[in-house]
């Protein structure tokens, strides 16, 4: 079943009501997600990357566990503010760059929000080739929704996501965020989960992937030593 075909005036009215509140307690499903990555850190820690670092955050909260994090992002702005972050300080460093423009060898890789940006099947071949052995590729993604079953794992993240909002973010946003900071680039998912999933068990042998709350999904995979 396509959801698409189903009439959605509800949908959409309930979209708008969620924009409203998200606006009044924001708060990040990507940072929400950086527990699952720290929880699932290889033994073997020497280096990490982190594709499409943005701000930085995830690496500051890498660096400490591995002996060198490098933090990649083709948008030029978002390295930027990630190289000024850690500029002068040890073991971190930030490039702006593809990812498929990166080479070496890394015991974990990890991509928030990133993996829809970039061709899926090349791009999860390219991290299978840039893992040592033992290596780890954590994932959190979005997937475009169509099916039934992608539509039921909607329904309870927009319930949840304001009621987690108003934990994380109590006091109401009244006006826009300052924020002197560059937009995030910002790209819909064009794979389905299906898609994704099809893909990612293709290239990556025992892959582990699982829808999420808050519209997002994991994927997990070790190279095999």
């Amino acid at each position: 079943m396509d959801i698409r075909t189903v009439p959605n005036p509800l949908v959409r009215a309930g979209g708008r009501w969620l924009r409203r509140v998200n606006d009044r307690h924001p708060w990040s499903h990507n940072d929400h997600f950086h527990g699952w990555i720290l929880r699932r850190l290889p033994a073997r820690r020497r280096r990490a990357l982190d594709v499409g670092c943005g701000a930085g955050l995830l690496l500051s909260r890498l660096r400490g566990r591995f002996d060198e994090v490098l933090g990649v992002d083709a948008a030029a702005a978002m390295a930027a503010v990630s190289a000024e972050r850690f500029a002068g300080g040890p073991s971190v460093s930030v490039r702006h760059a593809r990812f498929e423009e990166v080479d070496g060898a890394f015991d974990t890789i990890t991509m928030i929000a990133v993996l829809h940006h970039m061709p899926l099947e090349a791009a999860l071949r390219h991290a299978s080739e840039l893992l040592a052995p033992g290596g780890r590729l954590l994932v959190v993604g979005l997937a475009r929704a169509e099916s039934l079953a992608d539509f039921v794992w909607d329904v309870p993240s927009s319930l949840l996501n304001p009621q987690v909002g108003m934990v994380k973010h109590p006091q109401p946003v009244t006006k826009p965020v300052d924020d002197a900071g560059p937009p995030l680039p910002v790209r819909d998912p064009a794979e389905t989960f299906a898609e994704i999933a099809q893909v990612a068990r293709r290239v990556l042998p025992e892959a582990r992937i699982r829808r999420r709350l808050f519209f997002r999904y994991t994927l997990e995979w070790t190279r095999p030593a």
